[in-house]
């Protein structure tokens, strides 16, 4: 089996000019508006509390539209990912929105070795990331390496239950196909298109994705040295994640149309790393 990163890197450097010229992550807006803030982070904006001075880093941060909004609230903002065409668009996101952000090229498991480990308030993570790592255990490591004493660790990503979940099903059941929990083997998926709106026809296609339960997060948290704080479940996801089944809200969240009570969509997860 070819390497997880060498596949998985293909798909997101084919996939990332067609989501910077996608309107769903209004790169437009970030030009023109000096206020405007990517969804995702809007939507966690009063847990986010005050960044200002804070030194962080965005974890596979893709195109830097929530490494920008994170700078925007106040925050040295450092933006890692291992694609190099996503941090092209990310870079050129940044310039347009004159947001003094720095970007390093690495895998998430190097961060620590390739940034300054210890010297950090703030480790931030956005949604779809963890599903490309095979070992969350080895991330919190990475995270807890970055983190100074009372930095902080903020997740908000799509919850475990929603990434077991089967979207092709015909009759729409909720129906639990896939792992809720990290096994050693990916799950391999071979799927054109992509969670934005484009027109672009896609040719790497194959992704090597693990799932987390959210009890093995947690513990993944707990024994790299912090110490959870906050851990909230929502009903929604910033994508239309179920196609069919939600609908779109008043905060540009995607919730299911029949009793979204349910189903957990994604989840908001903080820690402190605790003083060694």
């Amino acid at each position: 089996m070819a390497d997880y990163r060498t596949v998985n890197r293909a798909n997101w450097d084919e996939r990332a000019p067609a989501h910077a010229a996608s309107p769903d992550y209004e790169v437009e807006r970030f030009a023109t508006d000096p206020t405007f803030l990517s969804a995702v982070v809007r939507f966690d904006r009063p847990r986010l509390g005050d960044l200002t001075g804070l030194r962080g880093v965005h974890l596979q941060c893709h195109i830097g539209t929530d490494t920008v909004s994170l700078a925007r609230l106040g925050a040295r903002m450092t933006g890692l990912d291992f694609s190099g065409a996503s941090l092209a668009q990310a870079r050129e996101v940044a310039r347009r929105a004159d947001a003094d952000v720095d970007f390093v090229e690495a895998d998430v498991y190097d961060a620590a070795e390739v940034l300054d480990a210890g010297g950090f308030d703030l480790v931030y993570t956005g949604i779809g990331a963890l599903c490309w790592l095979p070992g969350i255990a080895r991330w919190a490591e990475v995270v807890g390496r970055l983190l100074r004493p009372g930095g902080r660790l903020f997740v908000r990503e799509g919850h475990p239950v929603l990434w077991a979940v089967d979207e092709s099903r015909a009759d729409r059941a909720l129906a639990l196909e896939y792992p809720y929990f990290e096994r050693p083997e990916p799950t391999v998926w071979d799927e054109g298109g992509t969670y934005v709106s484009t027109d672009h026809v896609f040719t790497q296609n194959v992704t090597h994705e693990w799932n987390h339960g959210l009890g093995e997060i947690v513990t993944a948290v707990l024994g790299a040295g912090m110490r959870v704080t906050g851990l909230v479940e929502h009903d929604s996801i910033p994508w239309n994640g179920l196609p069919g089944q939600l609908t779109r809200g008043d905060d540009q969240e995607w919730r299911l149309v029949d009793r979204p009570e349910r189903l957990p969509m994604s989840y908001t997860l903080q820690a402190v790393r605790e003083a060694r």
